[in-house]
């Protein structure tokens, strides 16, 4: 199970705004679904899609896919 959690960079309890500072291109990606990174960077990503309407997996596996570019990029 353990396994499973650390495949995940990005979790729901971070904030917009934690995300975007560790992992850049990430705002395209917001940005793309809609859900304010500017006045509302802070609220936690689970928050922000559950304000804008956005599918919480949906966006997390978007962003996941973003780490998995960054971590091999590193």
């Amino acid at each position: 199970m353990s396994d499973r959690a650390s495949a995940t960079a990005i979790d729901a309890g971070m904030t917009v705004n934690e995300v975007i500072r560790t992992y850049p291109s990430s705002i395209s990606v917001f940005n793309q679904l809609g859900i304010d990174a500017c006045c509302g960077g802070n609220a936690s990503v689970a928050e922000a899609t559950r304000r804008d309407g956005v599918d919480l997996g949906s966006l997390l596996a978007r962003l996941d896919a973003i780490t998995a570019v960054a971590g091999s990029t590193s």
